[in-house]
């Protein structure tokens, strides 16, 4: 690397591996490694290394995770507008590996942006259970609400709160926590020189005073017998054992599990050493920190979860004041603006609210109609209209009330002049099978490069799948290589585009 690394820090990391000092010295001379994990929601591993050119060699410590060869480019292919893989750091995809989680868990990425390790978890539900994503910066839940989209997540909520107010509002609720906690980056000197640029002595002692906080936060929201993951991809030890020890010494509920592994992973330091480090001189990857915390309580079954959840339902609907949820949308790529301008996310009541129930009712009837004839089959979950878009959401509206929600679900259209357009992540959330209409385009010719820059096709009515008794005229999932991509609308020979102009091939 170019930059100089700290004569501080250097000093620090001597005193921290002794001999192996040099050795991880020297790895600041190679290149750092590139990575792309598979999606498992839309295509399964064998099926992607049947498929892909990019030279995939595994990830020992992720099983859908891939090396990519030096100078590949995954971003510039077709696939990858496909939501087939996601470009991440080698080191970045273990955290997640270690939360274990099972479909039907509910999941708190808590410091979420831009959205890797939140679609590595919805891999792992497999559509079932609860993801909550939340990110403190308003402009950084933009990347991670767009990346849910891409990734074809449908049970999904994404947040722009603070951790103590999610605690507050999910009190003993999650499953499973993750905190990939903000810090001094150092573990990502090699592959980021700003982060050199930003760092001094004084960085590791700035974030630990934050980190101690979240944590405390996250430790209220967890349920009995639940795990949580804390990782950073630093190397400071008062931003991981330290903070570790003090948050178990002040939770003895709390205990660490030892993290076991594929050998990759090197011990924590003095008594922590069951927590975990990925070291750049000693994996493909860069500098990473983990560990495992078990909740020691009795985990409630599934019926007594569901059982507390409906008497909480009840009473949200009950005793939340009416129009307390905040939702904004920020993701600007859906069409969304424009003509329409800016649209109204904020639910009605008061005064409003007779009128407002008809227009509901208006509203679910268009995007009823639109499930019959384009789907076949209604999408799980609880309708949330706000202004005229909708969402499918996998938790009742009023159990966001009070919360900035950025994404209250999935965002499956809009309603205008009282017919239901389909949205874009609604598109790629689904598979050919589920859509009464798709087409494929091939990646190994310029035609699915065409659509993703949004130009009109032309595509023959032999080339598209229709199911039985469906017209053939409308909405048509179009797929890249068989998996999703977008929404087209056909007739006589004329597929017209529509690709978001905020998501196309540039």
């Amino acid at each position: 690397m170019a930059a100089q690394l700290p004569s501080s820090f250097s000093e620090r990391m001597m005193d921290m591996l002794g001999t192996d000092y040099n050795q991880f010295a020297d790895s600041y001379k190679e290149t750092p490694y590139g990575g792309v994990r598979v999606n498992t929601l839309k295509i399964s591993v064998e099926s992607l290394k049947a498929l892909s050119t990019l030279g995939l060699e595994p990830i020992p410590w992720c099983p859908t995770g891939f090396y990519t060869e030096n100078g590949a480019r995954p971003g510039k292919h077709p696939h990858y507008h496909a939501g087939l893989y996601y470009i991440q750091e080698p080191s970045a995809m273990a955290p997640v590996e270690l939360l274990n989680i099972e479909p039907g868990d509910r999941v708190l990425d808590l410091c979420a942006a831009p959205g890797g390790k939140s679609t590595q978890i919805s891999a792992k539900l497999l559509g079932e259970g609860l993801l909550v994503s939340n990110d403190l910066h308003p402009e950084r839940t933009k990347a991670l609400a767009k990346n849910l989209e891409l990734y074809g997540v449908r049970n999904g909520i994404v947040l722009n709160e603070s951790p103590e107010h999610i605690a507050a509002a999910f009190p003993l609720f999650f499953d499973k926590i993750l905190i990939d906690a903000p810090c001094s980056g150092e573990g990502m000197f090699r592959k980021d020189e700003d982060m050199v640029k930003q760092w001094d002595s004084g960085t590791p002692a700035k974030y630990a005073s934050m980190q101690r906080d979240i944590l405390r936060s996250a430790a209220t929201a967890l349920a009995p017998g639940g795990i949580l993951v804390y990782s950073t991809c630093t190397f400071a030890t008062e931003e991981n054992e330290e903070i570790i020890a003090e948050f178990i010494s002040e939770h003895p509920q709390f205990s660490v599990v030892t993290v076991g592994g594929t050998g990759s992973f090197a011990p924590g330091f003095g008594e922590l050493s069951g927590t975990a480090r990925l070291w750049p001189h000693k994996v493909k990857g860069e500098g990473h920190f983990m560990a495992v915390l078990q909740h020691g309580g009795i985990r409630l079954s599934m019926e007594e979860r569901d059982h507390i959840e409906v008497k909480l339902n009840e009473s949200a609907r009950t005793t939340v004041p009416k129009g307390a949820a905040h939702v904004k949308s920020s993701n600007k790529s859906e069409g969304r603006r424009g003509k329409e301008g800016k649209p109204s996310h904020k639910p009605t009541g008061g005064a409003d609210r007779g009128r407002q129930v008809s227009g509901d009712e208006q509203a679910l009837t268009a995007y009823g109609n639109f499930v019959r004839d384009q789907l076949g089959w209604e999408p799980k979950g609880y309708p949330v209209l706000f202004g005229d878009h909708l969402y499918i959401s996998p938790l009742p509206k009023e159990r966001l009330n009070g919360l900035k929600t950025i994404r209250p679900g999935w965002y499956v259209g809009q309603i205008r002049n009282g017919r239901f357009i389909p949205g874009h992540p609604m598109a790629t959330a689904l598979h050919p099978e589920e859509s009464c209409r798709s087409v494929s385009l091939s990646s190994t010719n310029h035609e699915a490069i065409s659509y993703l820059k949004g130009e009109t096709l032309s595509i023959s009515q032999e080339r598209l799948s229709i199911r039985i008794g469906s017209a053939q005229k409308g909405y048509v999932l179009v797929c890249i290589d068989g998996y999703s991509a977008g929404w087209g609308k056909w007739q006589d020979g004329i597929l017209k585009n529509e690709y978001p102009a905020g998501w196309r091939w540039m």
